[in-house]
């Protein structure tokens, strides 16, 4: 079946996603410049779990309406592969990023699932002078810094989730490809529970599982390289000479193919998609991942 849209053709294919656990965390600082950076700091070097053990971005920025404090804030979702795993990443990025960043506090963004401790692992940082108080059955931490205290809530949450949804745009050249993946990045930033974990949202890296080399889990996606046309099996159409991913994590299978049809509408939707070839997905025969999210069943 053929689906276009603005023009574009849409593959009948499905991107391959798998299993994480996920947990969200609300900080806040003095203004927005502060949380800023303190959403900049913890997100850092969380772009895959193939080596940085963790993903994480910023979910959405929180006004001081909504957050605990009444200051402002930020949503940031982590996603890793096991529960014991991304604990441990919280744990020390919250220690390392936000216990550090000027003027912050934490809380738990969500309130369900599993304990993760926060402040209750990083309270022993207050050297016995640290102060516990309950409010509303909820417990939150004080611990004396040099520009006043640092509160923290005593835990968050993990619930089961899911990371990889993902589409490719397969472009004649990279200036439409970014306007397009721009796009698809910022209707996507629209989408609650979701994340795209990548440097501004996109992956020119995307890659295959397994390698030629034994010591790798993964390696460049060839069959999607157009410099290797003509040297590999190639999935190119005539004339793409660029392909660039957006990979989603979302906290449930409805919120990441709500992402996917959100962000490859997006792709299609400007001046840009004159230059587009196709959008098609990247999988591994369902080998993967349990979850299959078919473009144009994402797209009905």
């Amino acid at each position: 079946m053929t689906l276009k849209i603005n023009g574009v053709s849409i593959q009948e294919t499905f991107a391959e996603a798998f299993p994480m656990q996920a947990a969200r965390v609300i900080v806040t600082a003095h203004n927005r410049k502060w949380v800023s950076h303190a959403v900049q700091s913890v997100t850092g070097f969380a772009t895959s779990v193939i080596a940085c053990k963790v993903e994480a971005g910023l979910e959405r920025e929180l006004t001081a309406d909504e957050t605990p404090d009444h200051r402002p804030g930020a949503a940031i979702l982590f996603f890793s592969m096991s529960g014991s795993q991304l604990e441990e990443q919280i744990r020390d990025r919250v220690g390392q990023c936000l216990l550090t960043s000027p003027t912050s506090a934490v809380y738990s963004g969500i309130d369900e699932g599993k304990p993760v401790a926060l402040g209750k692992a990083l309270r022993y940082f207050g050297d016995g002078f640290q102060i516990s108080k309950k409010l509303d059955n909820r417990r939150y931490w004080r611990i004396p810094v040099m520009d006043g205290e640092f509160v923290c809530e005593d835990v968050t949450h993990r619930i089961d989730a899911i990371g990889g949804g993902n589409f490719l745009i397969v472009a004649r050249d990279i200036d439409h490809a970014l306007a397009a993946a721009e796009s698809a990045v910022a209707a996507i930033h629209d989408v609650a529970g979701t994340i795209t974990p990548f440097p501004g949202g996109v992956v020119r890296s995307g890659s295959k599982v397994g390698s030629k080399y034994r010591q790798l889990v993964a390696s460049t996606n060839d069959a999607y390289c157009p410099t290797l046309r003509g040297l590999v099996a190639t999935n190119l159409p005539r004339g793409a000479n660029t392909v660039l991913e957006i990979v989603i994590d979302g906290i449930s299978e409805e919120r990441v193919s709500q992402a996917m049809r959100h962000g490859i509408n997006a792709a299609c939707s400007g001046e840009w998609a004159a230059g587009l070839m196709e959008i098609t997905a990247s999988n591994f025969g369902g080998k993967l991942g349990k979850f299959h999210f078919h473009l144009h069943e994402v797209l009905e």
